[in-house]
């Protein structure tokens, strides 16, 4: 039986590349079932020792000194230059993917493989043979969108926001090949709703917590880059106002120092996990967020209703910029930059509910409803133009 077959190509810097390619794979067999075969590459990990090296750089930026990404961005934005036409470093290794997977379709996730990707794709598999996609997961234009998301020969390129979709144009992208698709989380998140009156039983049942108190969720990415302990004594001075959900990423340290913590300040409510999977329920059970601009968590903060503070201690890296301005224009969204910047903050809402209601209404109002099959039908029916196989598509949500 003929199948389409997608070459998805992602990489670790962050987790928001591989978020995204994770979802586009299960949402892929949740409705193709076994007609679509897809195929994750971590492109620049697999294929090059420096490019290797360059995404562990940007994770140790990202975790120990974000300010120092303003210039590690100035040099990656030199692939541009290097890839114009085909790929330079690790062609070996995407020249070996290319020729023994033969994708129908090569989709990339990641602002460093869209230039030159796609075009050896067409050189090697023939251009009749092969079609090319970009989701690009930033929310607005400007400083920190990469130059190497745009290859203007692409043949869909899918933004997240319409502010992203008209910078996009603005850089070459033809209109008539862009397309906004704002929802990209796992089918689990689509399924797995906590109703509003729902709340406090699972606060209180599922997680240990008051189920009355204002929520506090202090995140982090997957690499564990955090400031939980600058940002915990100010909720302790609050403790009969409010609680926190916290979770560490792949940190063992941070998540040992916090079990260490909740163990001495036995008059404060807190749930402590690591690395979450269940960060839709996390957030569906908390009144804010804390959280750098990565734009997997903060697309499901405003799916989820849960309004975000920027953490922007040491400073805000470019691509995080492309957040914080997206929520700050639209919806007055809060950075803090400090302890006290938080306490501040905290402080108002917890004395003035009226102020966080008002918060909390401007993000909303940020909010659009979107049924988030159509992405993958487009991405399967872009693909399915070479093989031209027959699909039996599944409903969702699945019968029960």
């Amino acid at each position: 039986m003929s199948k389409v077959r997608i070459l998805i190509l992602t990489s670790s810097t962050g987790g928001g590349h591989d978020a995204r390619a994770e979802a586009l794979a299960e949402w892929c067999f949740e409705l193709y079932r076994h007609d679509v075969d897809v195929r994750i590459e971590q492109m620049l990990e697999k294929s090059s020792v420096v490019a290797r090296s360059g995404v562990n750089l940007y994770n140790w930026i990202q975790k120990k000194s974000p300010w120092m990404h303003k210039v590690f961005y100035t040099v990656v934005e030199g692939l541009s230059l290097l890839n114009q036409r085909t790929v330079t470093l690790g062609r070996h290794y995407y020249l070996e993917v290319l020729k023994d997977y033969r994708p129908h379709l090569v989709l990339s996730v990641h602002d460093c493989l869209n230039r030159g990707y796609f075009q050896l794709a067409r050189q090697i598999l023939g251009a009749a043979n092969v079609r090319t996609a970009t989701y690009c997961g930033e929310f607005s234009g400007g400083w920190g969108y990469s130059r190497n998301w745009i290859e203007t020969s692409v043949d869909l390129y899918f933004s997240r926001t319409p502010t992203a979709a008209d910078y996009a144009v603005k850089k070459g992208i033809l209109p008539a090949r862009s397309k906004v698709r704002s929802l990209l989380m796992r089918p689990r998140a689509h399924l797995e709703t906590i109703p509003e009156n729902e709340v406090g039983h699972y606060r209180e049942h599922q997680l240990g917590l008051d189920p009355d108190l204002f929520t506090v969720f202090l995140a982090t990415g997957g690499n564990g880059a955090h400031n939980h302990f600058a940002l915990l004594p100010t909720l302790v001075r609050h403790a009969d106002k409010c609680q926190a959900i916290i979770i560490c990423g792949r940190n063992k340290q941070a998540y040992n120092e916090l079990i260490h913590w909740r163990a001495n300040h036995p008059e404060f409510n807190c749930h402590i996990e690591g690395y979450s999977e269940i960060m839709h329920l996390l957030m569906q059970v908390s009144d804010v967020i804390v959280t750098r601009g990565g734009t997997t968590t903060c697309s499901k903060a405003l799916a989820f209703k849960c309004p975000i503070i920027f953490n922007a201690f040491g400073g805000i890296m470019p691509q995080e910029q492309l957040t914080w301005k997206f929520f700050r224009n639209g919806a007055g969204s809060q950075k803090v930059e400090s302890a006290a910047d938080f306490a501040t903050l905290i402080g108002e809402w917890l004395r003035n509910p009226m102020a966080y209601a008002r918060a909390r209404r401007q993000f909303l109002a940020l909010r659009s409803d979107e049924d988030p099959t159509v992405l993958i039908d487009e991405i399967v029916q872009l693909a399915n133009e070479v093989p031209r196989a027959k699909l039996t598509r599944q409903p969702f949500p699945p019968a029960r």
